[in-house]
């Protein structure tokens, strides 16, 4: 059986910090935890050289909106398996969760015994997902045709820098890429988040997930 060597756990409640914590001693006596309250204190463990074999990370953190924390992690530190810790049990966050690429998801009301049968799948190279999970039946939208005529009203540069946010790059990776400035970037994404009438990028990266992109982009460039 493969046991980890350190596992990272991104909480900002101390008291479930030490519950988790508890879970995987008791499980995997000889692996070492650490904690992080914040992404940015995850970034400098993740950052430091140390070597973690599996991140339990909290969707519900200071400053963080939606999956951004995800997408943030998983976007610089690739080979990392983040696995999320989460109270919101929603099928279709569960869902949204490992469309961002997540390695799993456990429920803040699993046992010890569910935690540890969890961290074997990831190491194990699967993915954890709850007990009982079902993948939420997805409608057709009766608003469809309409989140099409909002996409096609982004410029040929704004659905570019949309398609390199549903990649997980962030403002200043995509200024590298289309070589312009991280401020034109940032106003790319402000203008992208109004005419797609959502609050933010994850918002925005789901909206575009629901339909054929490819084709958007294919139409703005006369494909």
């Amino acid at each position: 059986m493969l046991v980890p060597s350190r596992i990272l756990v991104v909480d900002d409640h101390p008291l479930f910090i030490e519950a988790l914590q508890r879970a995987i001693v008791s499980a995997f006596p000889e692996t070492t935890t650490l904690a992080a309250s914040s992404i940015e204190a995850a970034k400098e463990q993740l950052g430091s050289g140390t070597a973690f074999d599996i991140v339990l990370l909290d969707l519900a953190l200071p400053g963080i909106q939606g999956m951004d924390g995800l997408l943030e992690l998983r976007t610089l530190y690739p080979r990392v398996p983040i696995v999320v810790v989460s109270a919101f049990e929603d099928p279709r966050i569960v869902q949204d969760v490992m469309r961002y690429g997540a390695a799993g998801f456990i429920s803040k009301s699993a046992d010890r015994a569910e935690i540890a049968a969890a961290i074997k799948d990831v190491l194990d190279g699967s993915l954890t997902l709850p007990k009982g999970y079902r993948p939420p039946e997805v409608p057709i939208s009766e608003t469809r045709s309409d989140l099409v005529r909002r996409l096609k009203t982004l410029t040929p540069k704004q659905l570019s820098v949309l398609k390199m946010l549903r990649q997980g790059l962030l403002n200043k990776q995509i200024a590298h890429e289309l070589q312009i400035e991280e401020t034109t970037v940032k106003a790319h994404v402000s203008e992208i988040l109004r005419k797609l009438n959502v609050s933010s990028r994850t918002q925005a990266v789901i909206e575009a997930q629901k339909i054929d992109f490819n084709m958007i982009i294919g139409d703005a460039n006369g494909g």
